[in-house]
């Protein structure tokens, strides 16, 4: 991506200043949506505060892409209820969309247009724009998104990654109090995914709450306040990231070099521990039951509750006479954690 040395000043506040009161931007209960026999997403109740980056995460065919249909209308749902910004949807759809502006699957434009000619466009179809103000606000979204530099070019022309800006610099035309945004970084290469998440982070310091649709889980943490976690279309987890990583259960991880001795010793505290990678460690031969490094060291894995006595147990074990190399309580990742939730892994890193 381009940085676009024009002027990016809005030309008006970001925030439109007549948002409904209310804590939360986006609100579901029982949101079902049903293909046939199939349910895309089931009895999904999200609640997204006003002001908040929200994550919407989960592993590709979870159901995020449906539910981001229902909450803009694109799609009807099969049941339960959705508000947005305080009105319900799909009834006053027409008072809710002004405030909101969206990415989602990708955006398609008229490859023979030029990118400023298709924001054009569109904003003239929207019959809430304001036509005076209009070139005025296509050249901000196009500066916002550094596409200034591309705006005479055929849009048929973009890369994946420019069009993606471009669908960005289409939901920013308008002052906004929700942007809803999916996968909002792909196809996009490394400095450009770096410039889009700053974009991000800067409409969510002037105000704009976020609503974040992504498979990878370095974004989320990178970007988001709050996050809910999708698997086959059911809610698994939602809350603040402190929230999340709070649920996650303390483990204590040992490394010794007598299986069968340390696990008897656990289990007097009921604790019960399994086999981890055995690792082979050659540093030391002095032969000493505690300093060796000598031969197979094992790693233990076993959860514990927070007022476990590990200083106790780690006694205990030394006192059987068992080599203890390695001797940690940790609290899993946030990675592992959604591991678990949903028995598949994400994308952390990109």
């Amino acid at each position: 991506m381009t940085t676009s040395t024009t002027d990016t000043t809005a030309p008006h506040a970001v925030v439109s200043d007549s948002a409904t009161d209310g804590p939360f931007a986006i609100q579901t209960e029982g949101l079902t949506k049903k293909f046939g026999s199939q349910a895309a997403v089931e009895d999904l109740s999200l609640a997204v505060p006003r002001g908040s980056v929200f994550g919407f995460l989960g592993p590709n065919g979870s159901g995020k892409t449906t539910t981001i249909r229902m909450l803009l209308g694109l799609a009807e749902a099969s049941s339960g209820t959705i508000n947005v910004l305080g009105h319900d949807i799909p009834r006053h759809l027409e008072h809710a969309l002004p405030k909101v502006g969206a990415l989602v699957e990708g955006p398609a434009f008229y490859p023979y247009l030029s990118g400023r000619k298709n924001l054009i466009r569109m904003d003239a179809a929207d019959r809430f724009s304001d036509a005076q103000s209009r070139a005025e606000r296509v050249d901000y979204a196009l500066a916002r998104v550094g596409l200034t530099a591309a705006a005479e070019k055929k849009a048929g022309a973009y890369s994946l990654g420019m069009k993606q800006r471009l669908g960005l610099a289409n939901a920013l035309l308008k002052p906004r109090d929700l942007l809803i945004l999916d996968e909002p970084t792909n196809g996009l290469d490394p400095q450009g995914t770096r410039e889009v998440r700053h974009l991000i982070r800067s409409l969510a310091d002037e105000g704009i709450t976020i609503f974040l649709s992504s498979h990878l889980l370095v974004e989320i943490e990178q970007l988001c306040s709050h996050v809910a976690v999708m698997n086959l279309g059911s809610l698994l987890a939602q809350g603040s990231l402190d929230e999340l990583r709070s649920h996650a259960e303390p483990r204590l991880v040992i490394e010794v070099d007598d299986v069968a001795r340390a696990k008897s010793v656990l289990s007097q505290h009921h604790i019960i521990a399994t086999t981890k990678n055995p690792t082979r460690n050659e540093g030391n031969t002095s032969g000493h039951p505690r300093a060796t490094t000598a031969g197979m060291v094992t790693t233990l894995v076993a959860t514990v509750s927070v007022d476990t006595n590990a200083a106790s147990i780690n006694q205990e074990l030394v006192a059987a006479g068992i080599g203890v190399s390695g001797f940690r309580i940790e609290r899993p990742s946030l990675e592992e954690y959604f591991v678990e939730l949903t028995g598949e892994g994400f994308d952390v890193a990109r």
